[in-house]
């Protein structure tokens, strides 16, 4: 049974100069366990889709469930069953990443000693136990994104959903982060929804894609399929595979973000 399920789901965006179609009708299914790349060029609608799938924008259209919760009926219920890391990232720079970690578990309602023992195995678990007592503005930027990333697991959610997590980071730190989402699924089964602007990334981490363009789905499948289909050879990069599906090229990773 899909964890994610979506169908004409759609997004428009009024203007002065009339309504605006940021995503106009994506179907798409993620199976439980499953790393998705949700992959498309700038202004596709993946960020917008993403924002609905996490609750944190209604659909104008469409509907969509997350791990058997309706998106317009038990928002609470998504919201519950996923986690959510943005581009921008959500810590605190003045505090310490026991304290981040506690706090988020104070959050999620967890009881305060509770929240401590999560916050340990938490730390251990994405290798931040020497970091504890490290203020999060002294963190390297892959440090960061794991202390991020273990914030958005304190409820462990059923889906973690990643918005390009590695813009920035040296090769070191990407690859790191590549290994933890691995171990996320392989061991926790998490299923995780990943958003970047690194094919080579997609091509690495997903055991599927879906590419949308101007907000709607143009393709869908493994990187083995989806090169052998079109770009004429199992051999075929994946930059010349989107480029032949798109016309177009992903933007940037320092690009700057677009709203939809």
């Amino acid at each position: 049974m899909p964890v994610i399920s979506a169908a004409g789901l759609a997004r428009t965006f009024p203007t002065k100069r009339g309504p605006v179609e940021a995503v106009r009708s994506v179907d798409l299914t993620v199976q439980e366990g499953e790393i998705l790349g949700f992959l498309g060029p700038n202004g596709a609608g993946k960020t917008t889709t993403l924002r609905m799938l996490t609750t944190l924008l209604a659909p104008t259209g469409g509907a969509a469930t997350v791990a058997g919760h309706d998106l317009a009926t038990d928002p609470a219920g998504v919201r519950r069953a996923c986690g959510y890391v943005a581009q921008s990232g959500g810590v605190d720079p003045q505090i310490t990443v026991r304290e981040e970690l506690v706090t988020q578990g104070r959050l999620y309602r967890l009881p305060k000693a509770r929240a401590v023992e999560r916050a340990l195995e938490l730390a251990h678990d994405l290798g931040l136990t020497q970091l504890l007592d490290r203020k999060a503005g002294a963190l390297s930027g892959g440090q960061r994104r794991r202390l991020d990333i273990a914030m958005a697991l304190t409820h462990r959610p059923k889906v973690l959903f990643l918005d390009e997590p590695t813009t920035g980071l040296d090769p070191g730190s990407r690859a790191d982060l590549w290994d933890l989402v691995r171990r996320l699924r392989d061991e926790q089964g998490t299923t995780v929804f990943l958003t970047t602007h690194y094919l080579d990334e997609a091509d690495a981490l997903a055991d599927r894609l879906v590419i949308v363009d101007r907000g709607t789905v143009v393709a869908e499948g493994t990187p083995s399929a989806l090169k052998l289909r079109h770009g004429g050879s199992i051999d075929a990069t994946l930059q010349d595979t989107f480029l032949a599906i798109t016309g177009r090229g992903p933007a940037p990773a320092d690009a700057a973000p677009v709203a939809v």
